[in-house]
């Protein structure tokens, strides 16, 4: 995988070219220097996103699993506040 950086103005002047730099890699485009956006292939933007996976399903088991998880029952008890 190659990056690519160009400026907003060499962007602008061809963005053909740096739509062509994308089937290599990611894109960055820089204001003032600074990388400011990022130009991908919407399959890599696809395959980015798919990594990403919410709490839920990070924490769901197979349901193949073949262990059991009883977590201990917790106490909790309230007192009233202390204003002093």
């Amino acid at each position: 995988m190659t990056i690519t950086t160009i400026s907003s103005r060499e962007f602008n002047e061809g963005v053909s070219e740096a739509k062509r730099a994308t089937s290599n890699g990611p894109v960055f485009i820089t204001d003032r220097g600074r990388p400011a956006h990022v130009m991908m292939t919407f399959g890599d933007y696809q395959r980015l996103n798919k990594q990403r996976r919410n709490i839920a399903d990070a924490l769901a088991t197979p349901e193949d699993a073949d262990f059991e998880f009883k977590p201990p029952r917790v106490a909790i008890e309230t007192r009233p506040a202390d204003f002093s």
